[in-house]
């Protein structure tokens, strides 16, 4: 990748009840196994120029009243016009966990990202309810794939 800095799957989450840390936990871990260059961030602590070093996003929070969560609402508020006005366009994914069916979430964090304009790489994964053992499964194989396919410039 050349820069020091520059890092390939930048996981950013925002979690409340902890089931979205969990989550982001699992993705982080499948995908280290496939590509090194991996940082875990809480949406408070990142910014413009986190999402410029990195060239992709997996993007974990929580649906809450059927909509994004306020953490990950937030930081794409705070990045959202920085971003445009670089040119900055990455490919990302979402990983959802719902009380509810999370499409709203999807659909308004969708919106958003287009914006910018990114470019969904997966379908977003809902993960419903607490997260069990499947669940977390079905993160770390996110991320894997995630991973997987920026590594491998398919994204």
């Amino acid at each position: 990748m050349g820069d020091e800095f520059e890092f390939a799957v930048l996981i950013i989450y925002h979690s409340q009840s902890g089931a979205s840390a969990q989550l982001a936990a699992s993705s982080w871990s499948g995908a280290i196994e496939h590509n090194p260059a991996v940082r875990i961030e809480r949406a408070a602590d990142v910014g413009v120029f986190d999402v410029i070093q990195s060239t992709g996003l997996l993007l974990v929070c929580a649906e809450n009243s059927g909509r994004l969560s306020g953490g990950m609402k937030d930081f794409l508020d705070r990045v959202f016009y920085p971003l445009i006005d670089r040119r900055c366009s990455l490919p990302y994914t979402l990983l959802i966990s719902a009380g509810n069916d999370g499409r709203g979430a999807v659909a308004e964090a969708q919106r958003i990202l287009s914006g910018i304009p990114f470019t969904e790489a997966l379908e977003p994964q809902i993960i419903r309810g607490d997260p069990d053992q499947r669940g977390l499964d079905s993160a770390q194989e996110l991320g894997a794939g995630f991973a997987t396919g920026l590594q491998m410039g398919i994204f």
